[in-house]
């Protein structure tokens, strides 16, 4: 519980700072002006941070220009390809929510009946739920949404398996590799490291005979087991990260805990685990990661009731045409939820890569 309610008040905290920047940043400035003007400031060192300021946004503007490229082919309502004869438009012509409104579908949540039996007697009582319409896309004049929604739960019940799985394995490896002495470890470590720099060259390689082998066992379209094959690819890779993140917190803390009678276990869920939250957020990030927006392995082995997101969003391409609004709205609905979550968690993403040796 240690663990959440720090995650819960680190995450508070972000919010308060993200709602008060706005204010900093105007006290700074204006800080700054009076500076300038008792002369305690060079008027060059202001000017120096406005230049590097304007020059990161140039820097994030052109690495952001695809983005706002696809945004502008989701809202043109002419459903036209990227590139356009008529020249280039930075805004779209002809604007339209259309292709969102395909992607997300209709919002309705249906009646349901609830039977209550009532205690020693035999009666029942039936209650009818209302159906809670939130949108009704046919009112906008979209017919046919997409499987957005099919796709994205196939997504999620593959995603969390595999992070459950590979968590269950990653954390107790990380902790023994970092913390315990025992027979063959070093070869142990090698061979993480050989796995974790051929995994993915292996798992291509090997592709065929592992559809062949889930084919025999009638595990082809299973989504359980294609989980397991993402938790075995992420364990290596993860496993080294945290146990390299275990590796930088001191030992004292353990035996202080021992000291006081902790047993292993609350050493492990109390100090350890508290103490390596960067590293657990980095992992679990990279863990969701493999199952959220794998595409080969998916497509390969699931049929089509089962397409995940990013299987579900090749199949809108066409062997003559491709629909660029629908395709676009698409791909960014599918990526929105993973831009939300580096957001929020991008301190703990750069604290567990920069303790575990491998910024820079």
């Amino acid at each position: 519980m240690s663990l959440v309610r720090g995650v819960v008040d680190k995450l508070a905290e972000d919010a308060r700072t993200v709602a008060y920047t706005p204010v900093e940043v105007g006290r700074d400035a204006v800080y700054t002006a009076r500076s300038v003007a008792r002369g305690e400031t060079s008027p060059t060192e202001p000017l120096k941070s406005v230049g590097a300021t304007l020059g990161a946004l140039v820097v994030v503007t052109l690495l952001l220009f695809p983005v706002y490229w696809i945004l502008m082919s989701a809202l043109s309502g002419t459903g036209g390809s990227i590139y356009s004869s008529g020249g280039l438009h930075l805004l779209p012509q002809d604007p339209s929510l259309k292709p969102f409104l395909w992607v997300v579908g209709d919002l309705i949540v249906p009646a349901y009946a609830i039977t209550v039996n009532v205690p020693f007697t035999n009666l029942a009582v039936v209650f009818n739920t209302p159906e809670l319409v939130f949108l009704d896309a046919s009112a906008y004049g979209v017919d046919n949404p997409s499987e957005f929604k099919s796709f994205f739960w196939n997504s999620l019940t593959v995603s969390i398996p595999t992070v459950i799985i590979a968590m269950c394995l990653i954390i107790p490896a990380s902790y023994a590799l970092s913390r315990r002495e025992f027979i063959f470890r070093r070869k142990v470590l090698f061979t993480y490291v050989l796995l974790t720099q051929v995994g993915g060259g292996l798992g291509i390689a090997l592709l065929i005979g592992l559809y062949a082998v889930y084919v025999q066992v009638g595990l082809n379209n299973s989504k359980l087991a294609l989980a397991v094959y993402y938790a075995a690819t992420a364990v290596p890779f993860n496993t080294w990260l945290l146990k390299t993140y275990m590796d930088g917190i001191p030992t004292s803390y353990e035996e202080a805990a021992v000291v006081d009678g902790a047993p292993p276990w609350r050493v492990v869920t109390e100090v350890i685990l508290p103490l390596s939250a960067a590293g657990l957020a980095t992992v679990f990030i990279f863990t969701f990661l493999t199952g959220w927006t794998e595409f080969v392995v998916a497509q390969t082995l699931l049929g089509t009731e089962n397409y995940t997101l990013p299987v579900g969003l090749y199949s809108l391409v066409d062997e003559y045409s491709i629909p660029w609004a629908r395709f676009s709205a698409f791909a960014l609905v599918f990526a929105s939820p993973l831009m939300l979550v580096y957001l929020f968690a991008q301190r703990y993403i750069e604290g567990g890569l920069s303790f575990s040796g491998m910024e820079g």
